[in-house]
């Protein structure tokens, strides 16, 4: 059953916020073919962001880039700099740099995945709030854990290992950090995985 505390259009938000995190997702592939060419794709793209991001805050838009911004905004983004996109960008960065492989690509699909999941699953069928957590659901977690483990286990075959990193992914996406969370969700993992995979 779908959450009726979710309007359509905080539905529709979200959607188009998830699916930048989605799109993150290629990030491993793309690694595998040119790692440097992916990392300077990476910090040029979120430079990119932040001169658009600029501009739109003074009134001028940017093709494509602002539109996609605005339709992606949270009503708390209203008339701030969206930090969103520049965090999703330096974490997937920050994995590529600091992890071996499969960490670097788990952490990312954490990113993609597991954030994006819990969050879209939270919006559309969470009812039942976890304390201390800023609002999140334990049926986004559960699909944050889903998300993680078969992320996880497509890339190592390791069902225990898998378990493991996603329930910490798990751990890591429910705690409120707010915009923070697209950094701090794959270091964490990254970090777990390179132990548990080492």
């Amino acid at each position: 059953m779908i959450a009726t505390n979710a309007s359509f259009k905080d539905i529709r938000t979200e959607i188009v916020r998830k699916s930048l995190h989605f799109l993150i997702a290629l990030t491993p592939s793309l690694a595998s073919l040119n790692l440097n060419a992916t990392k300077a794709l990476l910090a040029l793209g979120t430079v990119f962001f932040v001169f658009a991001e600029i501009l739109r805050l003074n009134g001028r838009e940017v093709f494509i880039v602002s539109r996609i911004t605005a339709l992606a905004a949270r009503p708390r983004d209203s008339g701030r700099f969206v930090l969103g996109p520049v965090t999703l960008g330096l974490g997937a960065l920050a994995s590529l740099s600091f992890y071996p492989e499969p960490a670097a690509a788990i952490a990312i699909y954490a990113l993609a995945f597991g954030d994006g999941i819990a969050s879209l699953a939270g919006k559309l069928f969470g009812r039942t709030r976890i304390p201390f957590t800023g609002g999140k659901s334990l049926e986004g977690s559960f699909a944050c854990f889903i998300a993680v483990f078969s992320a996880t286990y497509g890339l190592t075959r390791s069902a225990g290992g898998s378990a493991a990193v996603a329930a910490f992914a798990t751990l890591v996406e429910a705690l409120p950090v707010k915009d923070l969370d697209n950094l701090i969700l794959p270091l964490a993992v990254g970090s777990f995985a390179t132990l548990v995979f080492a």
